[in-house]
């Protein structure tokens, strides 16, 4: 168990250090580092699968001032790959807690390192780029750390939704339900399912190596392509699945890497940004209602804007507004269309919720369309 005088180090791939103490789990871990400009929500994001082999670097200044609850999880496992903070708290406030951060990561096995100068730190990853790191509780030795470091592959090529997607299918929601949709589980977070449920939906969510005829046997009314960690463009039986899934003609809505890779299908081309966009308060534009969206965000990757602007059957629907980047786009002659963001917003603010009514009513007027 780390205490006070528990020392740390964090030893990034440019040979950047910074001291701190150790939280968490004492111990040795590695990952791509990057940083979540939310000021609420930790938990929410520590079980992101989405973040699945990330080192985290938390901007706000305090952490586990409020505990965990067994309410507030994503998925059933914590998916960053360690932690770095200014304050990190193992006593805690909130009545309903069911208990301590430090308590949560010493059972989930997250090494963790606090008192270090995020402000910093963040400063440094946003000139330098992304890059992975080492925190350490256990090697203080840089040259030993080096070593393991360089072993660590990059981001860029690597499928990590199998690490996180479902091994087997299940069932979600009301089996009574107006609507039925099938879910590629790329990584699903919990209360993207429950928005779905929450909209007379039965849901059965499928393994993300699971083919089209098994997926369309349960004869859904439409698809979700969901979030979850890596690169999309190494992802080719996925890429070749949601192929046949949009030819197939039914509604599809793709959040995150869902996005991605229904614009590979398509002939659309993504790249690794040289930071990626985590928070929840990211503003996007939508473009055909001109209203502005005050979005929650975590990707690495990201489709390029050029590609889409030039195929003619692909309307861009939602920029970035921060990097004009895109966040959004639809097909002209098929009810499919997919955002960057995280639409279920947790944490974050409702303002995207109403991307799920939209794909609700495109399963509606598929089925009106169908029966007559």
């Amino acid at each position: 168990m780390a205490n006070s005088e528990s020392k740390a180090i964090l030893l990034l791939e440019d040979g950047t250090i910074f001291h701190g103490n150790a939280a968490g789990l004492i111990g040795t871990t590695t990952g791509e580092i990057c940083f979540n400009t939310g000021m609420t929500g930790y938990q929410e994001i520590f079980t992101d699968p989405s973040y699945y082999g990330q080192i985290m670097v938390a901007t706000t200044s305090h952490i586990g001032n409020y505990g965990v609850s067994k309410e507030e999880v994503e998925s059933d496992n914590v998916n960053i790959a360690g932690l770095v903070c200014k304050k990190f708290s193992d006593v805690f406030s909130r009545e309903f807690a069911d208990g301590s951060l430090q308590e949560y990561f010493e059972n989930q096995k997250v090494v963790a390192i606090s008192d270090v100068d995020t402000r910093a730190l963040v400063r440094h990853i946003r000139d330098k780029g992304a890059m992975n790191a080492i925190i350490s509780s256990v090697e203080f030795d840089v040259s030993k750390l080096k070593s393991q470091l360089s072993k660590v592959p990059s981001m860029a090529g690597l499928e990590l939704s199998s690490k996180v997607s479902t091994k087997t299918p299940f069932f979600f929601g009301n089996e009574n339900a107006t609507h039925r949709v099938a879910v590629l589980d790329l990584g699903v977070k919990k209360n993207i399912l429950r928005c779905l449920a929450e909209r007379d939906c039965y849901l059965q969510v499928f393994p993300m190596d699971t083919s089209f005829e098994e997926m369309n046997a349960w004869n859904p009314d439409g698809f979700m392509l969901s979030n979850g960690p890596g690169d999309p463009s190494v992802m080719k039986d996925q890429i070749e699945t949601v192929k046949q899934i949009t030819a197939a003609g039914k509604p599809v809505f793709g959040i995150c890497l869902g996005h991605q890779i229904l614009a590979l299908s398509c002939g659309l081309t993504t790249s690794k940004m040289f930071n990626g966009h985590r928070g929840c308060n990211h503003p996007v534009i939508n473009l055909e209602t001109k209203k502005g969206e005050v979005t929650s965000q975590n990707h690495g990757f990201v489709v390029d804007k050029a590609s889409a602007e030039k195929d003619a059957n692909i309307t861009v629907t939602h920029q970035h507004l921060n990097d004009k980047t895109l966040a959004g786009f639809r097909f002209n002659d098929r009810a499919i269309f997919s955002v960057q963001y995280h639409p279920e917003a947790s944490p974050g603010p409702h303002d995207s919720r109403y991307l799920f009514d939209n794909f609700i009513e495109n399963i509606v007027k598929s089925k009106v369309t169908v029966s007559v």
